[in-house]
C-alpha cells in the first residue's frame, strides 16, 4: 500500500466529511489533523489557541494585539506591540501545516491546506452532501426542530468556510476544478465514500 502521500480535505458543512476523512486516514495508516493544528499553532507561536479558534475557518475582523486583551504573547514571532491580524494567524497556521506535510505523510482537514500546500503532490478532496443530509445532521448536532433555525445554521457555516478559502486563496470554494475528487457522501454513503478516496489515492 502506497503511504507516501499527502491528502487536504474540504467539505460542506455537516456533510460527513470529517468523519470520512478520519476513516480514510485510519485505513490508509496516516496522521489526521483537524482541530489538532489549532493546538500545534498554538504551541509552536506561543499565542493562546483561543486566538486561532476564534478565526478557524472564517474571515472576521482584526484581532486586538496580545497585550490590550490581556494576553502575552510567549513567542519571539512577535514583538509585544504588534496586532494579531488575521493574515498573521493564517501565516502561523500555515507553517505548521506545511511543516507537517513535510515530515510525514498525512490527511489535513480544511483551513487551506489544498492551497497551502500546492507545490508539493496533492490528493485534493471535496465532500458534498445532499441538503436534506445535511439539514438532517444540523438538527441533530445542534438539537433543534425548527427546519427555518437548521437551515440559518447550515447556509451560515458554509457562507463561512467559503469566505474564509476564497479570501486566502485564488480559488472558488467548492469549485470542482479546484479539487482531483469530489464525492456526494448522500449518493455512496460514508464507506464508499472511504472507499472512493482510498481507491483513487493508490491509483495515483
Amino acid at each position: 500500500m502506497k503511504t507516501k502521500r499527502i491528502i487536504t480535505l474540504g467539505r460542506q458543512y455537516c456533510s460527513g466529511g470529517r468523519m470520512i476523512g478520519k476513516r480514510v486516514a485510519d485505513f490508509l495508516g496516516i496522521p489526521f489533523y483537524d482541530k489538532e493544528l489549532i493546538r500545534m499553532a498554538s504551541e509552536e507561536s506561543g499565542i493562546g489557541d483561543e486566538f486561532f479558534e476564534k478565526v478557524d475557518e472564517k474571515v472576521s475582523r482584526t484581532l486586538l494585539s496580545a497585550i490590550a486583551t490581556g494576553y502575552l504573547v510567549s513567542s519571539s514571532i512577535f514583538p509585544l506591540n504588534d496586532y494579531l491580524s488575521n493574515e498573521s494567524l493564517f501565516k502561523i497556521q500555515s507553517e505548521v501545516i506545511k511543516k507537517i506535510a513535510s515530515a510525514e505523510p498525512c490527511l489535513i482537514v480544511g483551513r487551506c491546506a489544498d492551497y497551502i500546500l500546492r507545490d508539493i503532490p496533492l490528493l485534493r478532496i471535496f465532500i458534498t452532501a445532499s441538503f436534506e443530509d445535511r439539514i438532517e445532521r444540523v438538527r441533530e448536532r445542534h438539537c433543534t426542530n425548527n427546519p427555518k433555525e437548521a437551515r440559518e445554521i447550515l447556509e451560515k457555516m458554509d457562507k463561512k468556510r467559503g469566505d474564509y478559502y476564497n479570501y486566502y486563496t485564488d480559488k472558488k470554494w467548492g469549485d470542482a476544478s479546484a479539487y482531483d475528487l469530489c464525492i456526494n457522501s448522500s449518493l455512496c454513503g460514508a464507506e464508499g465514500a472511504v472507499k472512493a478516496i482510498c481507491d483513487f489515492s493508490e491509483r495515483l
